[in-house]
Order: structure tokens, then C-alpha cells, then sequence
């Protein structure tokens, strides 16, 4: 599965959101500024959040229900016994950053630009989902959606539940990978 980490940067702070241990990846992130904070925005998503905390000297902020001092307010999800997500939304720059709900990899996507994770397509979080208007999506399976994220969210909420089907289809090809 396609992994997505991101690097948000406000003047000099950069919260790193759900990371692994990439070290190009890591390098330019730093490039950018002063690590505040390692968020983790997925119950499970411990990826290396935790490894990469302790090494930047930042707090851990796992499933946060606010980031102290951050340009972004924290979205509750999902709050399920087992699925529990926040996500951000930073108005100012119009960007939604979501874990897992939500990806752009093809196993969510099945050919849109983006997708609800296949658990959760026979009810997905829509009241969470489309109380705002990205312009930009990050999320962490799959590539960015810079531009025109709130059609592509809609889109991915209104065919949650018909796209089921193909997504049975193509779920041998999916999990080879291609």
C-alpha cells in the first residue's frame, strides 16, 4: 500500500504527520524549519512517530484533540472501538490532512481521484468527511490533491458504497499491488 507522510510548515514550525523513517524525506522536511510536533492521526498509524519524536526532541500528538499553538484545528473522524482517526484542517490554506478514511492509492481510488478506505465504504464518516471545503487534500495512502479537493471528496463519499462492487473485482489485482 502506498504510505503518505507530510511535513506542514508554518513560518519556521513544521509538524510532521504520521512519518516514517525516510531520511530523504526527513532531510527536506528539516530543510524546512523547526520541528514542533509529530502528529499521529490514526489510532494504528504508529508507523515511526513515536522513534521520530524522541529524535527531534518534539512531542508526540497522537490522536490529538488540539495542537497547542498551531495554525490547524484537529476534525474528529471516526471514534470507534476499533477505528479511532482525527483529522486537520488548516482553513487558511484550505488543506484537509486525513490518515486513512480517505486515500488517493488505487485500492481507495478504483480510477477517481480519490476514495474511501474499503472498511469503511458501507458507512463512511460523511458528516465528518464533508463539513469542509478543501482546495488541497493530504492524505496518507496515495498522492496529494492539490487542486479541486472538495469535488474529488464528494465524488469519493457519493461512490463509497456503489464502488463496492468493482472493488470485490479487483481485489486480487489490488492486493498484488498493480
Amino acid at each position: 500500500m502506498a504510505r503518505a507522510a507530510h511535513a506542514l510548515l508554518d513560518g519556521e514550525r513544521v509538524w510532521l504527520v504520521d512519518p516514517f523513517d525516510d531520511e530523504a524525506a526527513l532531510s527536506a522536511a528539516a530543510g524546512l524549519g523547526r520541528p514542533a510536533g509529530v502528529l499521529q492521526l490514526l489510532d494504528r498509524h504508529n508507523r515511526d512517530c513515536k522513534q521520530l519524536a524522541e529524535r527531534f526532541g518534539v512531542p508526540l500528538l497522537r490522536l490529538p484533540k488540539r495542537v497547542p499553538d498551531a495554525p490547524f484545528e484537529v476534525l474528529p473522524v471516526l471514534r470507534r472501538r476499533w477505528w479511532r482517526e482525527v483529522a486537520l484542517w488548516w482553513q487558511q490554506e484550505s488543506t484537509l490532512v486525513i490518515a486513512e478514511a480517505v486515500g488517493t492509492a488505487p485500492a481507495f481510488a478504483l480510477g477517481r481521484l480519490a476514495g474511501i478506505n474499503p472498511m469503511l465504504r458501507l458507512m463512511p464518516p460523511r458528516r465528518a468527511l464533508s463539513s469542509h471545503r478543501p482546495e488541497r487534500l493530504l492524505v496518507g495512502h496515495g498522492d496529494a490533491i492539490e487542486a479541486g479537493a472538495a469535488r474529488a471528496l464528494d465524488d469519493a463519499l457519493e461512490h463509497a458504497r456503489s464502488d463496492i462492487p468493482p472493488l470485490l473485482l479487483r481485489a486480487p489485482t489490488l492486493l498484488r499491488g498493480g
